[in-house]
């Protein structure tokens, strides 16, 4: 994993908006309708492509295929896992229903949800009903390659490749088959080591997107922080079986709050969940920074050593608003964390991926992505003069 030895380097979580005509196709896919394959394997490829060429243009140094094949980020494993079958669900007016959020302000997410509208998915839920394997090989070829192709003549410092945790995994499927909860959390694990190898193994670096590990707060009520703080443990320990065979340098973890455009005044604090995130064997630790919620959590870092050898990727940009940053406040946001932790051990980030579910109407407009990718870029630059302009750490 490339550093910030000689600048501040800039990346983003990895999700972006598809385009219209892939939209459609990937709801004929999911919906299981007849859809010409060729004609969806050559669209996502150049999809793909053009990701990536634009986040070359935009200034991002550590770029991804913005997932464009993927109809959500952990709603894509459904196809790749073998031991789940799909079972009508009743249709659900959103994914935060019955959470605290929801509880003090549910004529906000009515309105939400409305204006949202549906996203890309399968009509039916999966439950687990045998045993836990991979089988998504072949499609998670077609994605290295459709990566690798993309990066030919494209001037980046590295690639990345986004896949779920396992506890993201577990969220969205019911277990019939395991006798118990750790079991089932262990065989997902396992068939997700595969993935991940898979794309460590194809020379690119793997992020984990694990929002889950500060959401499970929000989304059950009544449970306490420790409640929440134990249940993670076990995630977290269940992760890092997953993770086993992979040098932490190859492996960048993010978390968020899945809320992307609301109150949220219940995201769990960063301070709460901090030294159960750094226990992830990764080299780097992607979070949200740049919101009216966390902007004032980098003061956590003073208090909270970072292990040596690890790189912070707090959020200066972010999903939550149309506004773009000004570049200067993108370089405070990134001084104030070099000057804590050094600024060999920051890379720019986003707070979240811009397109994290496939939907006809984004929350962030595609076009407003890109300027926040050259304020993030351009912030970076100004950061690095600073930094790097007189004597730092």
């Amino acid at each position: 994993m490339k550093r910030s030895t000689e600048r501040i380097l800039t990346t983003f979580v990895g999700s972006l908006a598809r385009p219209a005509d892939l939209i459609e196709m990937l709801k004929a896919k999911e919906s299981g309708r007849t859809y010409d394959r060729q004609a969806f394997a050559a669209r996502v490829r150049s999809a793909v492509a053009e990701a990536v060429r634009r986040q070359a243009e935009a200034g991002v140094d550590i770029v991804s295929d913005g997932e464009q094949g993927k109809p959500g980020f952990v709603t894509y494993i459904g196809e790749r896992l073998a031991g789940f079958e799909p079972r009508p669900t009743p249709p659900r007016a959103g994914p935060w229903v019955g959470s605290r959020e929801v509880m003090d302000f549910p004529e906000y997410y009515e309105w939400y949800s409305q204006w949202r509208g549906a996203s890309v998915g399968p009509p039916t839920g999966l439950v687990c009903t045998g045993p836990i394997s991979y089988k998504g090989q072949e499609a998670l070829q077609r994605d290295i390659e459709n990566l690798k192709a993309a990066l030919r003549g494209v001037d980046v410092q590295e690639a990345f490749l986004p896949a779920p945790s396992p506890a993201n995994v577990e969220a969205q499927r019911k277990n019939e088959h395991y006798p118990t909860e750790e079991a089932y959390l262990y065989a997902i694990a396992e068939a997700m080591r595969v993935e991940y190898n898979a794309i460590v193994g194809a020379g690119l670096l793997l992020q984990v997107d694990d929002p889950r590990l500060v959401t499970y707060y929000n989304s059950t009520p009544g449970s306490t922080v420790e409640q929440c703080r134990k249940w993670a443990e076990l995630r977290v320990e269940a992760l890092n079986h997953a993770l086993k065979d992979i040098p932490p340098e190859k492996v960048r973890f993010h978390t968020c709050y899945g809320i992307n455009i609301g109150p949220r005044i219940h995201d769990m604090a960063l301070k709460d969940m901090v030294d159960i995130m750094l226990r992830v064997n990764a080299g780097a630790y992607s979070f949200e920074a740049a919101n009216p919620r966390h902007e004032h959590e980098w003061r956590v870092w003073e208090n909270v050593k970072l292990p040596e050898g690890k790189i912070l990727i707090p959020g200066v940009i972010t999903h939550c608003s149309n506004i773009v940053e000004h570049p200067e406040l993108v370089a405070e946001r990134l001084v104030r964390f070099a000057r804590i932790v050094g600024r060999e051990n920051i890379i720019a980030g986003s707070d979240c991926g811009f397109s994290s579910q496939a939907t006809a109407e984004p929350e962030i407009h595609p076009t407003v992505v890109w300027a926040k990718f050259k304020a993030m870029a351009e912030g970076a630059r100004l950061a690095s003069e600073e930094l790097w302009g007189r004597r730092g750490r």
